[in-house]
């Protein structure tokens, strides 16, 4: 019997974990397209689906070491994996829109009063302040999730770490800046 009949969708994701690029291969032909017109249904622009899809494709074989089929079938991963590509896509839109709206903003208020300028520089240095009191490990936690609007997951996978440390770094440093602050009030 050839081996492509019981090559199920969960044999070949236990292929691509062990670096299978044949099993990916298959993996890739058989989704590529699925994951795109899913996408697509999702509300992604086609060329936007597009690249998403690549996103995916590409996440499905760097994390497939992490598929469970005891939680779920192969398919509901890799659409769940699409799916997550397109709501952090969509978060990081809506933070360079954020992002866009203050500059906008900050170009149209150029004449601030001198009071609201002080207070601002002040806010600004008491902000460097706190955040120089944190470890680099929990500034960058900080960062990512705050200013850069980033999941708890997403930052346990962007930095290697599991989501519980992640989860540890990001409540101490803001206990470490509730603290800073409370002495401003």
């Amino acid at each position: 019997m050839p081996s492509d009949i019981l090559d199920t969708d969960e044999v070949l994701l236990a292929r691509v974990a062990q670096g299978d690029r044949d099993a990916f291969a298959r993996l890739f032909a058989g989704y590529a397209r699925k994951v795109k017109s899913y996408l697509i249904k999702l509300g992604a622009p086609g060329a936007i689906a597009e690249d998403l899809a690549q996103d995916a494709m590409v996440s499905v074989w760097r994390r497939a070491a992490s598929y469970d089929p005891l939680k779920a079938k192969a398919s509901t991963w890799i659409f769940v994996v699409a799916r997550n590509a397109w709501i952090d896509r969509l978060r990081r839109e809506r933070v360079e829109l954020a992002y866009r709206d203050t500059l906008i903003s900050g170009e149209e208020s150029d004449d601030e009063a001198p009071d609201e300028a002080a207070m601002r520089g002040q806010t600004e240095e008491q902000m460097a302040t706190a955040l120089a009191k944190l470890s680099p490990e929990q500034r960058q936690v900080v960062q990512l999730s705050f200013f850069e609007d980033r999941a708890h997951s997403e930052i346990a996978e962007r930095l290697a770490l599991p989501l519980g440390t992640v989860k540890s770094r990001l409540r101490l440093a803001l206990m470490k800046l509730r603290a800073h602050w409370e002495q401003y009030s």
